[in-house]
C-alpha cells in the first residue's frame, strides 16, 4: 500500500482537466449519435481503464444503448506493454445483431485494441466503431486508428479518469502524467 505522500508524489502534473474531459465526452456522444441516427448500439467498455470514460460517454449518447464489458490485458503491474494480449473476460453477447462501439481508454502500442477489433469483427457485428479517450501515436507499433480520439497525447505514462499505475489513481477526475514512486 502507498502512503498519502507516495500517492501524491505519483501525480507529476495535470495534462487534461476535468472540464476538458467533460466537453470532449459530450462531443463524442454527439459523434456516436450522428453515426447511428436512432439505431441501437452495444457499447463495449474495455476494463478496467475505460470504465469511467464509458460510464460518462453512455450518459451522453441518446441512441438506445446496451452496455457490455471485456477485460483485455497487456500491462501486468508495469508501466509498459508486455507485448502479449490476453482476453481475461469476454462478452456474453452474440454481437452479430449489434452495432458495436468500443469505448477504449488509451491507444498506446495499438496491440491490445487491434486484437480486440479482430476478435469482434470475426463475430460479424452489424458495424464496429472505436472511440478512444486518449491516443498516443508516438508509441504505436501496429497500424491502429480509432474512429474518434478525444485527445492525442505525447509519450507520457498517464493516470487518472480510469487509468492506473499498479491499480492506483483510477479515481482522479483528470488525466495526469505519472511521476513514479
Amino acid at each position: 500500500m502507498k502512503s498519502i505522500e507516495q500517492y501524491q508524489k505519483g501525480i507529476k502534473r495535470v495534462l487534461i482537466t476535468q472540464e476538458e474531459i467533460r466537453q470532449a465526452v459530450k462531443k463524442a456522444g454527439r459523434f456516436i449519435d450522428s453515426i447511428y441516427d436512432g439505431r441501437p448500439i452495444l457499447l463495449v467498455s474495455v476494463l478496467k481503464g475505460a470504465y469511467v470514460f464509458m460510464a460518462d460517454l453512455s450518459r451522453e449518447i441518446t441512441v438506445p444503448c446496451e452496455i457490455a464489458f471485456m477485460c483485455v490485458k497487456s500491462y501486468f503491474e508495469g508501466t509498459s506493454s508486455s507485448g502479449t494480449v490476453n482476453i481475461v473476460m469476454d462478452l456474453d453477447h452474440d454481437v452479430s445483431n449489434y452495432h458495436v462501439v468500443i469505448a477504449e481508454d488509451i491507444i498506446d502500442t495499438g496491440r491490445t485494441l487491434k486484437k480486440l477489433v479482430e476478435i469482434l469483427k470475426s463475430r460479424n457485428p452489424l458495424s464496429l466503431h472505436v472511440v478512444t479517450l486518449l491516443d498516443k501515436p508516438d508509441r504505436r507499433v501496429v497500424e491502429m486508428k480509432a474512429d474518434m480520439s478525444l485527445f492525442v497525447i505525447p509519450d507520457h505514462f498517464v493516470i487518472g479518469y480510469g487509468l492506473d499505475a499498479a491499480e492506483y489513481y483510477r479515481t482522479l477526475p483528470y488525466i495526469a502524467e505519472y511521476g513514479g514512486d
